[in-house]
């Protein structure tokens, strides 16, 4: 560390604290001695205990480990397994019920139901994207995505199709026909909508008027009453606008004069600091912080070029209305922000410890962003994030209760460093790690006061499955890992959980990512199955997915579902101990997904689920470790671009160790296999002008060679992460730069 900046012992990164007192400690009241002095004491009293929270999962890996190896529990008892892991504490005691009982939580989060993006935020122009989707064109999304099928050549240039469009007009009438429906006649048949008497007033063709079934949707307009140019409808909590300008390209083609329907979307964004980004040193973590300082005071910007045009994006102000009753109604015109902080596992050289240990990574996460949301409380920005007061935080990758309180002790101090009032800076558990997801309850139970957020991170734990079971036996085939009797429970169980805890009107509980960005008519079959089963929130990889994704909240009253599966809980919680559905899911959640005749698996089989996994895994980290970039769309193996973050390469690595280590692979045929993928995945990238190939020259190449360590050192890797790997690699390439 070059120029350090020494504090209390502390050697700090010259980049980090200049960044911190020239850019975030003005306009905050905070002096920089308290800040600094406060921030290495907490360093001194929580790195002891993150050290020991990490040697519990090793201490526990280690002890099922020599559990599977026994030859008296081969083959495998589900009940002495389970009682084994009660009897070394990795299952703790169910609590007893409670509600949780966190206050001043928006309700964007506690009880409207809509799209989650989850967006890099290393990314300057992402992270706008995804912070102005809070509103899109529902004709825009259905024009450009696969929802509406090619109905000519013209619709694959970029000259308008007519006939594309009248197929986008039609289906957006059929969702206001659905989401908003009129007393006669549909929205189909308008020639023009108006205001009358604190109604909305739809004309039809053939002379008809009509109005909305349910009058009360109608909630503002813009223009005049008589002939408005926009006209606001809520419904399930989301707005809908139907825009009107009959000289518009589109409006001219519509008897109403409607050029477009914009819905309310992306309700809440994760910037996300953890798995779809590539920070490996102080610099990189600086240009998070300062992305992630633009959003809380509101001033971030991007310039990008299109075409000749150079163009500055910038967050998109509030939306105002008029309201029947000649008021005035303001919605926010951006997307509510969580932030994403790193988990526990990783530390960073941007500080030192006074013995010259680099600190973990979790806390100065947590110290510095949480310093910078003080803009968004107290700062005098117009744009403005939450607006009852809280900081929202997604910690993700914690195994267990005793990870959980850490975080909740961790928060509580930097609350009482920053001033700020109790309970102050929420938390989003991520259900994604295995010791988690059996102890979700007490958890949840330890948070109950600042818990805003479950969701299933099935990605992530299908790694941790994988890993944790590792010696068990081999897994099935990744593909056919979704049919498996673990991931159903693990679904319905964190619903019920948190339904039963009280999450419901107060917190989301959310569902995972559609990682087929291109693939949205496939979305919309599939996705709509979130908010049946009781999901107040799904996560989507772009803008438009949301935009499409808004739809299904609007044909599902999530309130409605979740009340009636609260009812349905505790009907079966009246039952006997053994036959209560909690009981049934945690056996469930412990059958681990083992191939149930893996001689059966022929010799192709093998080679094609090897390949697959490779050629994803190449693909996802020749990206990563040479160009820094953290979550992409990468084509696989039949060209099908997939987002690909540290939790698919989690999955892919881990499989091929399970394989290798019971002798369904061989060494040899991996590195045959690497070789030959990598000529595939160079050849993919090819139009990358960016691009380094891997293949001939392998031992050249560091994302090659971050490749075999995933698999050939996977096994040994702290619960399957990816990231000291990556890492190690990725600064090598950065280093070789300068």
């Amino acid at each position: 560390m070059n120029n350090a900046i020494i504090k209390e012992g502390y050697r700090i990164d010259s980049e980090l604290y200049q960044f911190v007192e020239s850019e975030v400690l003005p306009g905050l009241g905070i002096d920089s001695d308290r800040f600094w002095s406060g921030a290495t004491r907490i360093l001194s009293d929580f790195m002891p205990i993150n050290k020991a929270l990490l040697a519990t999962r090793v201490r526990y890996q280690a002890q099922i480990d020599a559990f599977h190896l026994a030859p008296e529990n081969q083959p495998l008892d589900p009940v002495c397994y389970q009682q084994f892991l009660r009897d070394i504490g990795y299952l703790v005691p169910e609590p007893a019920d409670f509600q949780i009982s966190t206050e001043h939580v928006d309700p964007e989060v506690a009880y409207v139901a809509g799209p989650q993006l989850v967006v890099p935020l290393m990314n300057a122009r992402f992270a706008l994207n995804a912070a102005n989707a809070r509103w899109g064109s529902l004709y825009d999304a259905l024009y450009g995505s696969d929802v509406i099928a090619a109905s000519s050549e013209r619709a694959a240039t970029e000259a308008y199709d007519p006939e594309r469009g009248r197929a986008v007009q039609a289906y957006g009438r059929r969702f206001l026909d659905q989401a908003v429906p009129l007393v006669q006649g549909s929205h189909a048949d308008a020639v023009a909508y108006r205001v009358e008497r604190q109604q909305l007033v739809v004309e039809l063709s053939g002379d008809i008027s009509t109005g909305l079934v349910a009058p009360e949707l109608f909630v503002g307009f813009n223009g005049r009453a008589e002939q408005p140019n926009l006209v606001l409808l809520r419904q399930n909590g989301l707005h809908i606008e139907i825009q009107i300008d009959r000289d518009n390209l589109i409006g001219q083609t519509d008897a109403a004069g409607v050029k477009d329907l914009v819905l309310e979307a992306a309700l809440t964004t994760i910037q996300d600091c953890e798995d779809s980004i590539a920070a490996v040193d102080a610099a990189d973590k600086c240009l998070v912080y300062r992305n992630w300082l633009g959003l809380m005071k509101g001033d971030l910007q991007a310039t990008l070029s299109k075409g000749a045009q150079t163009l500055v994006r910038t967050l998109n102000p509030d939306r105002t209305y008029q309201t029947p009753d000649a008021g005035s109604l303001t919605l926010p015109g951006r997307s509510l922000l969580f932030i994403r902080q790193v988990g526990h596992l990783m530390s960073t050289d941007a500080l030192l410890s006074p013995e010259g240990e680099p600190v973990p990574e979790g806390i100065v996460d947590a110290l510095i962003t949480c310093l910078i949301a003080v803009h968004d409380l107290h700062g005098p920005s117009q744009q403005g994030n939450s607006r009852s007061g809280s900081v929202y935080i997604v910690k993700p990758k914690m195994h267990g209760p005793e990870e959980v309180q850490f975080s909740c002790d961790l928060f509580s101090r930097i609350e009482d460093l920053l001033e700020l009032p109790a309970n102050t800076l929420k938390i989003g558990i991520m259900d994604e790690e295995r010791r988690t997801s059996v102890n979700l309850k007490a958890c949840i139970r330890v948070a109950q006061q600042r818990l805003v957020f479950i969701n299933t991170g099935f990605l992530d734990r299908t790694g941790d499955e994988i890993h944790t079971s590792m010696l068990a036996g081999p897994v099935v085939r990744k593909e056919l890992m979704k049919d498996e009797q673990w991931i159903a429970a693990y679904e319905a169980n964190n619903v019920r959980v948190g339904l039963l805890a009280g999450l419901a009107g107060k917190a989301q509980i959310g569902k995972g990512m559609w990682a087929i960005p291109d693939a949205l008519a496939s979305m919309m079959a599939t996705k709509i199955g979130h908010p049946q089963a009781g999901a107040s929130c799904a996560w989507v990889p772009s803008p438009t997915a949301a935009t499409l994704h808004a739809l299904h909240y609007h044909q599902v009253d999530v309130a409605r579902v979740q009340a009636e599966l609260l009812d349905q809980y505790r009907l079966q919680d009246q039952q006997p101990p053994q036959q209560r559905s909690a009981a049934s899911l945690l056996a469930s959640l412990l059958t681990i997904p083992l191939l149930s005749d893996p001689a059966a698996l022929s010799a192709a089989e093998r080679q094609e689920e090897l390949d697959n996994n490779i050629q994803g895994l190449l693909g996802y980290v020749v990206r990563w470790v040479d160009q820094g970039i953290g979550c992409s769309k990468v084509p696989d193996i039949h060209d099908i671009g997939r987002m690909e973050d540290r939790a698919t390469l989690r999955i892919a690595s881990q499989h091929i160790c399970n394989w290798l280590h019971h002798g369904l692979l061989s060494a040899e045929q991996v590195m045959q296999s690497l070789k030959r993928m990598a000529a595939i995945v160079d050849a993919q990238n090819g139009p990358d002008g960016n691009y380094q190939p891997m293949a001939p020259d392998f031992a050249a190449s560091l994302a090659f060679q971050a490749a075999v360590d995933l698999i050939f050192q996977g096994q040994s890797q702290p619960s399957g992460y990816t990231e000291p790997l990556l890492h190690q690699r990725r600064l090598q390439v950065k280093h070789k730069a300068v």
